[in-house]
């Protein structure tokens, strides 16, 4: 049996993972599921798996959890707070964990699974978005698995040759080419962007994702972390990366070949694919997931994305290739603004404003130790909120 550790059991990869295992309970072994607050549901969720342990990230939340969960007669042992969850990362008896928290609060969990030498399943983009260079390093030097899980990464990974990691250029790689859906905007005029509400911005026409993910779907930021996370994953650099609309969503990622090949994973837009692929590699295992009918799809389509309509994705390459701590800068400034969207502080349009002038205010250093890493994430979300206070909407 596999012990498994799910770092944000409650969101949607945390629910498409354990419908997976659901179908494979002889190879899988939940040891512990972590939720931010929702309290209920991971209740539930213990109820069905009975996991060793469960974590609510939100301290104060712990006697609440403790309660429920007595309450069903279960005795799993409940821990809080980061320290509760880099605990649950790396337990002795845990083999897997999916890092599946969103935002920069799933860093240093991420990081605990690395350093204790776990396979770690990667839905969690912004612990390489905020310090690529430390994970890599502390990956290799664990020995660790890195596996991505992002549907795109994923696909890349898929399609990459097998000694990618000697080097992309010396195994004949020329350009990744990562797909976008365009998210529900690609289409909408920019005058109509100024007055797009929270509710229209996470109806993505494809996936069904959780609001912040939703929404840097629409703004494409979330195409420019994934450029970012696909330089560290692939040890490339941002010229070598295309990002390439394809509104149907079936092709997820290509990569090209320096003889004029180019090789693509496409499926249907169900993140169960890639989550069961990592949980399986170098083996296949059922995911549930309906097989693709490409007489039901019939065409596809591409464009070249639109950086006036998106200026996310040119703030993303720009971070990326100043270097530092500038990406933990773009990461933290968005997760900021994504909020305050949200909560209707901000229009949809001064997302990408008030990134580009928190990047504006907020210098980059070196990014050579993780509390340079968060005191930057810090300052640049201390920036971000000010501004924001100034940027109501109009």
């Amino acid at each position: 049996m596999i012990g498994l550790t799910l770092l944000g059991s409650t969101g949607s990869i945390g629910i498409s993972t354990l419908d997976v295992v659901s179908r494979h309970k002889d190879k899988y072994e939940i040891v512990a599921l972590t939720a931010n607050r929702n309290i209920e549901l991971l209740i539930e969720q213990c109820a069905t798996w009975q996991p060793a342990y469960a974590v609510i990230a939100d301290d104060d939340l712990a006697d609440s959890l403790s309660k429920g969960l007595k309450g069903k007669g279960l005795d799993t042992k409940v821990l809080s707070g980061t320290e509760g969850l880099q605990t649950v990362a790396a337990l002795a008896e845990v083999d897997y964990v999916m890092a599946a928290i969103v935002g920069a609060a799933g860093l240093l969990p991420t990081l605990a699974a690395a350093k204790a030498g776990k396979r770690v399943l990667l839905a969690n983009k912004e612990s390489l978005v905020m310090s690529g260079k430390l994970f890599m390093d502390t990956i290799h030097e664990s020995g660790a698995e890195l596996l991505p899980i992002d549907s795109e990464h994923n696909a890349i990974f898929q399609s990459m040759p097998i000694n990618y990691k000697d080097g992309l250029s010396k195994t004949g790689v020329e350009k990744i080419l990562l797909t976008a859906s365009g998210g529900p905007f690609r289409t909408t005029s920019l005058d109509e962007l100024k007055t797009v509400t929270p509710e229209q911005a996470c109806a993505h026409p494809n996936w069904d994702m959780g609001r912040k993910i939703s929404v840097d779907s629409a703004t494409m930021m979330n195409k420019g972390l994934e450029v970012i996370e696909a330089c560290w994953l692939f040890d490339t650099d941002p010229g070598k990366i295309q990002v390439v609309l394809h509104p149907q969503s079936v092709i997820h990622s290509l990569v090209q070949y320096v003889d004029g090949s180019v090789l693509a994973q496409l499926g249907n837009p169900d993140m169960r694919t890639p989550i069961a692929h990592a949980l399986a590699w170098p083996e296949r295992i059922d995911s549930g997931v309906e097989s693709l009918d490409l007489f039901d799809v019939a065409h596809l389509d591409f464009e070249l994305p639109d950086i006036e309509r998106f200026p996310c994705l040119r703030l993303a390459y720009e971070a990326m290739t100043a270097g530092g701590t500038t990406t933990a800068i773009l990461n933290a400034a968005n997760e900021i603004a994504v909020e305050a969207f949200l909560n209707r502080q901000i229009s949809f349009t001064r997302i990408p404003e008030l990134v580009e002038a928190t990047l504006d205010n907020i210098p980059g250093v070196a990014a050579d130790s993780i509390d340079t890493v968060l005191a930057a994430d810090a300052e640049a979300r201390l920036f971000a909120n000010e501004y924001t206070k100034g940027a109501l909407v109009s």
